[in-house]
């Protein structure tokens, strides 16, 4: 069995948090929420439950790994939203909590009797967050939102990839990631709003206004000269040299972010004469001269292995990196000392080690409360706590209003 831990000291210790969603977005903004402490309550069709459990293979005991990724801290409870009786529970579950999250497909939470302007008859105080992929209003707000129709619509697959290759999404649903980490940030400031008499309020949030905003420089670029940008690699557009180059043996990532970083990179590989070069002397003209100094970089590292590269770069103090695959990074000395693996007892997997996390609060101790929850596993508990005896949680059962 997992050690109580106590949450009283965590950030968000006290919110309850009604979670309505399901898949990537919503489920990674509650994880978010649920890390700091909040009782998030993951609300799922019963007999089914969350898309990602069925997202596989990989299983570990019948679990799909997308799923244990992102649902940590959390308890399950199987409701159905059609049952006159699953919504009535649904309602008792609200009147009681501080935040609800939803990512339905914009409109259908009014169907289903759960808009924001229905919960917030009945609990003005409430934070209701609505997650979609293109927004709740607009002429692509029907639209299905999934990570990469998002990455290639905001312009990020345009960016990422060889030149002159095929657009390449991220490896990762950044997409999903980065709209729920937003949202995250958008309940918290509006808890912290709250907590000093501002009242409840209600927040949109979207995969295309994530992604969009996430474009940053490019974005601005093209705002303000008409440039539109390309696919570069691993280059960097604006900073040279600032890539991946190809080793002996393998690559190395270098980063010469600034001009006295490049008289370190210079010294390192007896080029001290490039120093006061024209051509290279600031980072303009380096970038002015991207391909040959590439060309230039790419033949000294091609004598030596990645270990002499690396050992040459942190002898002077330069930026560098080895292209670590995951076993190399979880057997990585920082990587362990930040604890980002962690390890939690599943009630059917055993041992289930998942990432750590990206932060750590010195006044309280952030770690693996509950395993990712079976589904329905906390249905009893948590409406005995809405006040249902144990004859009146069976009824449920057998009609199919909760699972």
């Amino acid at each position: 069995m997992n050690a109580p831990i106590d949450n009283a000291k965590l950030p968000l210790a006290g919110v309850r948090v009604v979670d309505l969603t399901r898949v990537m977005t919503g489920p990674y903004c509650t994880m978010m929420l649920a890390d700091m402490g909040a009782d998030v309550v993951k609300v799922e069709q019963p007999g089914r439950g969350d898309d990602t459990r069925h997202w596989g293979p990989p299983f570990l005991a019948g679990e799909a790994v997308y799923y244990l990724s992102i649902n940590r801290n959390k308890r399950s409870i199987a409701l159905d939203l059609k049952h006159p009786e699953g919504k009535a529970a649904l309602w008792k579950l609200v009147e009681g909590a501080d935040v609800l999250i939803e990512n339905f497909s914009p409109g259908t939470i009014t169907r289903l009797g759960f808009g924001y302007e229905e919960v917030c008859a009945r609990r003005p105080e409430i934070v209701y967050c609505s997650i979609s992929g293109f927004g709740q209003t607009g002429p692509g707000r029907a639209r299905p939102g999934y990570d990469n129709i998002v990455q290639a619509v905001s312009g990020l697959m345009s960016i990422t990839g060889p030149r002159e290759g095929p657009p390449t999404k991220v490896g990762i649903p950044v997409a999903d990631m980065t709209a729920g980490m937003f949202a995250a940030f958008a309940v918290v400031s509006a808890l912290f709003r709250r907590a000093n008499g501002g009242g409840g309020e209600y927040i949109e949030a979207s995969l295309l206004a994530a992604q969009t905003t996430m474009m940053t420089y490019h974005a601005v670029n093209y705002l303000m000269t008409g440039a539109v940008a390309g696919m570069s690699g691993n280059a960097h557009p604006t900073i040279c040299p600032y890539d991946t180059y190809p080793t002996a043996d393998g690559y190395v990532a270098i980063a010469v972010g600034n001009d006295a970083l490049w008289a370190r990179f210079c010294h390192a590989l007896d080029w001290t004469d490039r120093i006061t070069d024209a051509r290279y002397a600031t980072n303009p003209a380096r970038v002015a001269h991207m391909a040959e100094l590439t060309a230039q970089v790419t033949e000294a590292f091609g004598v030596r292995s990645t270990a002499e590269v690396l050992a040459l770069m942190e002898t002077a103090g330069v930026p560098a990196g080895p292209i670590n695959t995951l076993d190399a990074v979880f057997a990585d000395p920082q990587v362990q000392h930040e604890r980002l693996a962690r390890t939690v007892a599943h009630p059917t997997i055993g041992d289930l080690t998942l990432t750590g996390f990206p932060y750590h609060l010195a006044g309280s101790d952030l770690d693996i409360r509950l395993p990712p929850p079976l589904l329905g596993e906390h249905t009893d508990a948590v409406l005995t706590e809405l006040g249902y005896d144990a004859e009146t949680i069976a009824r449920l059962r057998d009609t199919g209003a909760a699972g």
